[in-house]
């Protein structure tokens, strides 16, 4: 499995929104993985997985926003 410091790096950020919603047991796990991130440590496979699978698991349940039909040019419209 190929990742980057930067892929690592997104994750943590983004997860960081829903430390409030984590269970503790979660909770103690990413905060775990923050600090070995302010360390800047690679994670190894076995922890990128962990810390992959609790933003698929967060980050899956945000409603994602259409915002196309806003962006349409006029003459777009007309030929739909």
């Amino acid at each position: 499995m190929a990742y980057y410091f930067r892929d690592q790096k997104k994750y943590i950020e983004e997860l960081k929104r829903w430390e409030a919603k984590m269970q503790p047991k979660e909770l103690e796990e990413y905060k775990m993985f923050v600090k070995r991130h302010k360390d800047e440590e690679e994670f190894d496979s076995i922890s990128f997985g962990k810390l992959k699978a609790l933003y698929d698991k967060y980050e899956a349940q945000r409603e994602k926003k259409n915002y196309e039909h806003f962006f349409k040019k006029p003459d777009q419209e007309n030929a739909n």
